[in-house]
């Protein structure tokens, strides 16, 4: 029921996330109507939400047993992120330490342009500490898709 990549939420972004080899992690997120704020745009709350997801989940490429729990994110808008169509972003690790790492991402637009970018920091928690399921299918489902990845992003080299 996750509001970013829950499959059975109604209103979910329906998020699905692949890891690339440059160690970035690259999410498709699947934006509509009930997402806008000014018609024709994606509320900047949602966009937020993309990209703490996008960086929180970086945390799974160093360790997949590990997540990110939001400390703080600060984002910076720089276009409209249109509606009615799969959003892209990127997130990736910029610093690591034993308790916390730092990231950044962006939701980039069909032409390459950066519309929105964010940078945060994150505590390290275990997966199945931040899981308050006993369903382990819970769990497998917030790690990184395991589908390719579709062939109409150009973003560079993923698994």
């Amino acid at each position: 029921m996750c509001f970013v990549c829950g499959e059975e939420n109604p209103l979910s972004l329906h998020a699905k996330f692949y890891e690339t080899d440059e160690g970035e992690l690259v999410g498709i997120f699947e934006t509509g109507e009930q997402h806008q704020s000014y018609p024709g745009r994606v509320h900047g709350g949602v966009s937020a939400a993309i990209l703490d997801e996008i960086i929180g989940r970086s945390a799974m490429i160093i360790d997949p047993d590990m997540w990110g729990v939001t400390v703080e994110l600060t984002t910076k808008y720089r276009r409209p992120v249109p509606y009615g169509r799969p959003i892209t972003a990127r997130g990736r690790i910029t610093r690591e330490q034993s308790r916390m790492f730092e990231g950044t991402g962006e939701i980039v637009l069909d032409d390459g342009t950066v519309a929105v970018e964010a940078k945060g920091r994150y505590l390290k928690l275990p997966l199945e500490s931040i899981n308050q399921s006993d369903d382990n299918d819970v769990a497998e489902e917030m790690r990184a898709d395991t589908r390719p990845m579709p062939r109409t992003l150009e973003i560079g080299s993923c698994r």
